[in-house]
């Protein structure tokens, strides 16, 4: 079964959420330990960046990889064809 675009994007868009809801608490716990003091407001401000970033890699990957299993798929149906025969 093939994954639309729309639907590696909606896979993309959620991913990101997520992550930018676990990237956030993590600078949050983890900057102070490197003596690191940032606000709430730059710590969603610097989430929102690199989840940004992520979501466009994200993507990108997935249709990469679709391309992948689209073309390996046409090959190996293309390796499975009959020969063609010659003609007289």
């Amino acid at each position: 079964m093939k994954q639309t675009r729309v639907m590696s994007l909606v896979e993309a868009v959620a991913n990101v959420v997520v992550g930018y809801g676990v990237a956030v608490v993590t600078q949050m716990l983890v900057f102070p330990v490197f003596g690191l003091q940032t606000t709430l407001v730059q710590n969603l401000k610097l989430g929102a960046v690199f989840s940004i970033v992520s979501m466009i890699r994200s993507f990108a990957l997935r249709r990469v990889f679709e391309a992948i299993r689209v073309a390996s798929r046409s090959a190996d149906h293309d390796a499975h064809a009959e020969p063609e025969r010659s003609r007289p």
